[in-house]
């Protein structure tokens, strides 16, 4: 199944680039591209991708409103692609704020190409691009520049979660694989997915990387704590 792809970014090499490493795979499919967050929501609109490769700091509309825009779109839209941000290394509120409206991760801007090739398929399959170490360091990062919330077990308890599920959302959280929570929790694969998307449903949250948001405001995870 090819998987479809914008590019939205305000620098016209970046999109080239992106856009001929990206058509040459022969599973991805660059549908459309444009120079800033408000072309963007349109033509993701009309070309209906299943991945945005949006940039953070655009003119007209930055890459945040663009994604809040595409994930919670206006009653009679039902397309809601997956939306991966595209930045350099700020540690700004841009990380918790694009995690919490709904981006599946982040990609530096000038990482390997394969990281890219690889960045757009994870997040196609539905998965969180939080494994890599750079996006632990820049949601830690931001983290920590919040008070560190204490651990609230109230809104644990009231969000149902069995001591086995609180243990793979602390697991998630700290940017682990389905295999790498697998092999820690001497689980089957298949059973960590199971227990995952129970999370998801008993937090009402979209995807891992809301589950983490979730971790963190929970206090059972702090910054720099694993």
């Amino acid at each position: 199944m090819t998987i479809r792809v914008i590019i939205v970014d305000d620098q016209a090499m970046v999109r080239a680039g992106f856009a001929a490493l990206l058509a040459a795979q022969s599973d991805i499919d660059v549908v459309g591209e444009a120079p800033d967050g408000r072309q963007g929501v349109d033509v993701s609109r009309n070309t209906h991708p299943d991945v945005v490769l949006m940039d953070v700091r655009m003119p007209e509309m930055d890459g945040l409103e663009a994604a809040r825009q595409l994930l919670e779109p206006p009653r009679g839209v039902t397309h809601r692609p997956k939306v991966l941000m595209l930045t350099t290394f700020d540690v700004d509120d841009y990380v918790y704020e694009a995690l919490r409206a709904g981006a599946s991760g982040f990609l530096l801007k000038d990482a390997p190409p394969a990281d890219l090739i690889s960045a757009v398929r994870v997040v196609a399959a539905g998965e969180a691009l939080l494994a890599p170490s750079v996006t632990r360091r820049l949601i830690a990062e931001f983290a920590r520049q919040r008070p560190a919330p204490r651990r609230n077990s109230s809104l644990l308890r009231r969000s149902g979660l069995t001591p086995r599920e609180t243990e793979v959302l602390e697991l998630i959280a700290r940017g682990l694989s389905n295999q790498e929570i697998a092999e820690s929790l001497v689980l089957a694969e298949q059973t960590v997915k199971t227990h995952i998307g129970r999370v998801l449903a008993k937090l009402g949250l979209r995807d891992r990387a809301q589950a983490v948001i979730f971790a963190y405001e929970s206090g059972l995870v702090t910054p720099g704590s694993g």
